[in-house]
């Protein structure tokens, strides 16, 4: 009699793991740099003050006898000695000439017809009222002229690359769980 050869069932079923995964993403920008000019003008000041034009006409009026008092009385002082010796002098000529009994002219009457209320021998006038007595004189104002250069001023500078970056996901699942299943041969009824 045969018997039949028992077998023994193995079945085994593999783990499965279930990934969920997704990309992470970046993000990257390069600003242009920064770059500021600005120019500052250049300044000019030119400053041109008015000139003075003076006249001066002191001894013009001095010459006509009508300037500074002062000045005339004084150049009447100075000439008062000499002018007192020159009236001594003509005294005594004028009295000469009354003594001398041989002029057949009479000087009474030409020395009362001579006779003035002036004192011509007193020059109060300084010299000749000309031209030449009046000084002018321009003096000009000082032209100047200041530059402020101009400028350009930059303001240069790089800016920082932008770098931004998202995690991607990672989720690890088992899905299935390995497995060993043994199923034994089934029981034999044998009988003797």
């Amino acid at each position: 009699m045969t018997f039949p050869i028992p077998q023994l069932k193995i079945r085994q079923d593999y783990a499965q793991l279930g990934i969920d995964a997704d990309i992470g993403t970046q993000h990257m920008e390069q600003p242009r740099p920064t770059f500021e000019m600005e120019q500052i003008r250049p300044q000019l000041h030119i400053r041109q003050p008015l000139g003075r034009f003076e006249i001066d006409q002191d001894a013009a009026w001095d010459a006509l006898a009508l300037g500074n008092n002062l000045q005339t009385m004084s150049r009447i002082y100075s000439m008062a000695p000499q002018i007192a010796l020159q009236g001594i002098q003509r005294r005594v000529e004028e009295g000469n000439r009354m003594a001398d009994l041989t002029n057949p002219n009479n000087p009474f009457a030409e020395f009362a017809e001579g006779w003035r209320r002036t004192f011509s021998e007193y020059s109060v006038i300084a010299g000749d009222a000309s031209y030449d007595n009046v000084d002018v004189e321009y003096i000009r104002g000082d032209f100047s002229i200041d530059v402020e250069p101009g400028r350009v001023e930059l303001n240069t500078r790089v800016n920082r690359p932008i770098h931004e970056y998202e995690r991607g996901k990672l989720d690890i699942s088992m899905l299935k769980y390995n497995r060993v299943e043994f199923t034994p041969p089934p029981m034999l009824n044998v009988e003797v």
